[in-house]
């Protein structure tokens, strides 16, 4: 069959359809536009022991991404990151089944680049010249550096608070930066302005283009396939704008459709950190849509959205799986990050931390059990926000020594 089986464009609201091969935005009625597939074709077509002889990239799963010419990928080599059992920190939080799906080793340092790599490569081939966005900032860096990689140009707008290692991740890649003394909704406002300015360039902020999701959603692929095409019970993703857990459920129906998944689809759990948790709010309060706070703030920046565009996607999906929406402290989150860094061995953003915090809050509130196949993830590295960990550590004379019994011992309780 085709390189890839896209059918058409689907009005998240309203199921109408538009057309996949011009450059689309929103739908009339301002919903987001979600792409579907000819799905039979792919099943008469395709099949699990296809995917797994080809290379370990997002790319395998092509007959269910949007670009049409294998030529005209961009590709970086992202994809395929491991799922690694976590025995001491599950055995720790009294879920010994516990799996991290770590996005921090895809280029650019987290999981944006998926996005980035369908989105560009899919803008590309439908003949955009530039690409916009406005980012918390690792959207922005991945997209920067997957624009220059096809030879498009990138304004990208972030706020001044954004971690500066994404900035210069912008700089290297050679994209038109700026920086706004706000939030990523003022960042978003100055976008839109500049793209109604410029012939040839395309708003790519979130979910205001159809293929960012489209390349998430190979995590959900790629964590069923990990798993010998079948589930875990619960999922935790770090939502602020929701694209990822938007993007995962839709991966899983797909799979599902398909034939190629086997038993329940996962509890999803949307967690966002008590500072900035409009999906929370609204999950609790049993509504269709969230309202943006008054003060939104957290340390783990990247989940600072006030008001997603997708938050009625987010709901239905929790919802439908019978998930659930937790928010948790700054306190906890980065006491959670260094905790499994001493288990682990590894270094996770402050959105991938909250998760494990969450999963320790929702196994004392018993809604997680010891029994439950649980899967975190991680979207990012923490090398790319280093204040989240001080280093106070002694300094020593040349002619000195090591103090006996010094505090860096590794201890476990």
């Amino acid at each position: 069959m085709a390189f890839s089986a896209l059918s058409h464009l689907e009005s998240s609201r309203d199921g109408s359809r538009y057309d996949a091969d011009v450059v689309q935005g929103l739908s009339d009625r301002g919903a987001p536009l979600l792409a579907r597939y000819d799905l039979d074709a792919v099943r008469t077509t395709t099949s699990p022991a296809d995917i797994a002889t080809r290379p370990p990239t997002l790319w395998r799963y092509h007959e269910l991404l949007p670009v049409r010419d294998p030529a005209r990928v961009v590709t970086l080599g992202e994809g395929m990151t491991p799922l690694l059992d976590l025995p001491r920190h599950g055995a720790r939080l009294g879920v010994p089944t516990l799996r991290m799906k770590d996005e921090g080793l895809v280029p650019t340092g987290a999981f944006k680049a998926r996005g980035a790599a369908v989105g560009v490569s899919r803008a590309a081939e439908l003949g955009v010249r530039g690409i916009a966005m406005p980012t918390n900032g690792n959207a922005g860096a991945a997209w920067a550096a997957y624009a220059a990689r096809a030879g498009l140009q990138a304004l990208i707008v972030m706020p001044v608070d954004a971690p500066v290692i994404t900035r210069r991740e912008c700089v290297i890649a050679g994209a038109e930066l700026y920086l706004v003394d706000g939030l990523i909704g003022d960042a978003g406002k100055l976008v839109a302005a500049a793209v109604a300015e410029r012939g040839g360039y395309q708003d790519t902020s979130t979910l205001k283009e159809p293929y960012r999701i489209e390349g998430k959603k190979t995590m959900g692929f790629e964590i069923a396939e990990q798993l010998d095409w079948r589930c875990p019970d619960v999922l935790l993703y770090p939502t602020g704008g929701g694209v990822g857990i938007i993007a995962i459920y839709k991966a899983l129906l797909e799979l599902r459709e398909l034939g190629w998944l086997t038993g329940d689809l996962p509890r999803l759990v949307a967690v966002q950190a008590d500072g900035c948790a409009p999906i929370v709010d609204a999950f609790a309060a049993g509504l269709d849509e969230s309202t943006a706070p008054a003060d939104p703030h957290t340390v783990a920046f990247g989940i600072t959205v006030p008001k997603a565009l997708g938050d009625f996607l987010v709901l239905d999906a929790v919802r439908a799986t019978g998930g659930t929406a937790i928010a948790v402290s700054d306190d906890k989150l980065l006491a959670a990050q260094r905790q499994l860094g001493r288990d682990e061995g590894t270094w996770v953003c402050p959105e991938g931390a909250a998760c494990f915090a969450a999963v320790a809050q929702l196994r004392e509130s018993g809604w997680l059990s010891e029994h439950d196949d649980v899967v975190v993830l991680n979207t990012g590295t923490g090398l790319i926000y280093p204040d989240t960990v001080p280093v106070d550590v002694p300094v020593l004379a040349r002619d000195g020594a090591i103090p006996h019994g010094a505090a860096t011992t590794r201890r476990h309780s």
